[in-house]
């Protein structure tokens, strides 16, 4: 509990580590993130989550737009302490290993994923695009390359095949923030030490606007049905249905055509349940063909 941590993360899957550590009192001497950024339809500047949590609880925030200019602030907290830890869960950025030299083991990272399966930036979407049985969160040490650390604690996740891309990250991002302080005392006493990662690792890729697009002559019902829970939050899933580009939000496999469906790749069909239309409205599939297909 003395030793000192300075924590990088942004996105919201952060946002529950962070918060593990402050309940857990240990000293955070900063939170480092990255600048504010301007979204959503009037473009407004918004602070990233962590910001937030650590302007309410007194911590300092850097918001570098290169990590090697807070290298001197870094290395005055730790001329102010006995040991200077580091913790990164999401922070959406290379760590130069100049920065992860400062620290002492040196940055433990919280990745959703149970490595070497999925290194890289979209982890719970690969896990459930793939119907994968089970997931996790593995507690690493920080390498230069990417997701390639040890691993001090891994903690397995069973998949049903109904999760959705917020719930998982939900999920995980609570179960690595108790994994952490689990695991944190050990790791800070030198009592347990990481294990290399296995040789056979798993590369996921990261997500793009265009990868919202199905089409249903490429891919089965049943991978259909997974990109729709997958994608639902981004990149979303598209399709064209009744000469409307819509969003599916929602959608089930059938053996046979039903109300609102559409025939993919080796015979199945994806029933759509739920659906944004091209006005932006949210509606069922029935809904949707009591309007936009019957004109």
């Amino acid at each position: 509990m003395s030793k000192t941590i300075i924590f990088f993360g942004t996105d919201h899957f952060s946002a529950a580590a962070l918060k593990s550590l402050i309940e857990a009192h240990y000293s955070i001497a900063a939170v480092v993130t990255k600048p504010d950024s301007r979204s959503g339809r009037g473009q407004q500047l918004q602070k990233p989550l962590v910001k937030e949590i650590a302007e309410a609880n007194n911590i300092p925030v850097w918001q570098p737009t290169k990590l090697l200019d807070i290298t001197t602030d870094i290395e005055a907290v730790r001329d102010q302490t006995n040991e200077l830890v580091g913790v990164l869960s999401s922070y959406g950025r290379i760590i130069p290993q100049a920065i992860i030299d400062l620290f002492t083991p040196g940055i433990i990272n919280i990745h959703p994923s149970i490595l070497p399966k999925y290194r890289g930036p979209s982890p719970i979407e690969s896990a459930i695009e793939n119907g994968d049985a089970q997931t996790g969160v593995s507690i690493m040490l920080l390498s230069a390359e990417m997701d390639a650390g040890p691993i001090y604690a891994q903690q397995l996740y069973a998949l049903d095949g109904t999760e959705t891309q917020p719930f998982l990250y939900e999920t995980l991002a609570a179960l690595g923030g108790r994994v952490l302080i689990e695991t944190l005392p050990e790791i800070l006493d030198g009592q347990l030490l990481p294990t290399p990662q296995q040789p056979d690792a798993i590369y996921c890729q990261l997500l793009q606007k265009q990868d919202a697009l199905m089409d249903p002559a490429e891919i089965t019902a049943i991978e259909a049905e997974r990109k729709v829970r997958a994608h639902l939050d981004f990149p979303k899933t598209k399709l064209t249905i009744h000469g409307q580009l819509v969003i599916v939000t929602k959608a089930h496999v059938s053996n046979e055509a039903v109300e609102l469906s559409v025939a993919f790749k080796a015979g199945q069909f994806l029933v759509i349940d739920e659906l944004i239309a091209p006005s932006g409205k949210r509606m069922s599939g029935t809904a949707f063909l009591n309007g936009y297909a019957a004109a």
